[in-house]
């Protein structure tokens, strides 16, 4: 069974549970750095997940100071060990924005992926040549070993989904997504006989929001939501701007979106029929 545990999931995990016992302690940041001779920023950067060394000797003293016991103290411990193991995506952490390797980083370690896509196929469900084409032609220009780097990312991440355990995805795409001719004729014709096989995975489920269904909760932006094996584990989203990727994580936020992907769910074509949209285009 392939090794999906991921160094970035164990790193949030290891920062939420630490502020957690600082919370239940009912201690402030600043006295528990103080306590420990830190830096006022150190502790802050350690709850919000911002390094990728958690240092286990750091961990350690923070249990002596919340009298956390020894059972939970090891496997916090460990936690911050394996947080500081190097993910496939770490080679690639120069040229990729930070949120995007974070996004990268969650989904090898997710359980499932909703996804919704209002004007491109769903990076996970791409080809090669319709990736590239996506590549070259966005606002950065690109040399032809960044788009190639860019591919074999994308490649790599599409290998959950024939894994044991295998990623869940649900997809939610526009209409508009198949009728935008990327690439070229050909390059469209194999992305969407691509689309019709993938969508017959028993672990993928592709939904198509047609032009009829009229205005609908995803025409502002693309958006994923993550959910994780771990009942402790979050929700997390990670949305597509014009001005950049953004994380959200906060529980209300989180639940809007929820909301937001159930009525694209509602107002999509079902799996069957959309199986028909497909094959007709």
């Amino acid at each position: 069974m392939p090794d999906r545990q991921s160094p970035t999931v164990r790193r949030r995990r290891l920062s939420q549970r630490l502020r957690q016992l600082r919370e239940a302690a009912e201690l402030p940041s600043t006295e528990v750095a103080k306590r420990l001779e830190w830096s006022p920023g150190k502790l802050t950067r350690l709850e919000r997940n911002e390094g990728k060394r958690p240092d286990p000797r750091d961990v350690r003293d923070l249990c002596e100071v919340y009298g956390v016991g020894e059972d939970e103290r090891k496997h916090l411990e460990q936690l911050a060990r394996d947080g500081r193991k190097r993910g496939w995506w770490d080679p690639y952490d120069k040229m990729l924005p930070e949120a995007t390797t974070t996004f990268i980083g969650l989904e090898a370690e997710a359980a499932s992926v909703l996804i919704f896509e209002p004007l491109t196929v769903p990076g996970l469900l791409q080809t090669p040549e319709y990736a590239a084409a996506i590549f070259r032609g966005g606002a950065a220009t690109l040399t032809d070993e960044q788009v190639q780097a860019r591919i074999d990312i994308r490649t790599r991440r599409q290998q959950a989904l024939y894994e044991d355990p295998a990623l869940e995805v649900i997809a939610v795409i526009d209409e508009a997504v198949l009728r935008r001719t990327v690439g070229g004729p050909d390059v469209m014709r194999a992305q969407l006989e691509h689309l019709r096989q993938v969508a017959q995975l028993p672990n993928v489920t592709v939904q198509v929001i047609p032009f009829d269904a009229g205005a609908h909760a995803g025409m502002s932006s693309s958006f994923n939501i993550l959910q994780f094996p771990e009942p402790g584990d979050l929700d997390a989203v990670f949305v597509d701007l014009v001005a950049g990727e953004m994380f959200i994580e906060e529980p209300a936020e989180v639940k809007r979106y929820h909301t937001a992907f159930l009525n694209l769910v509602g107002a999509a074509a079902n799996p069957t029929n959309t199986l028909k949209i497909l094959t007709d285009r």
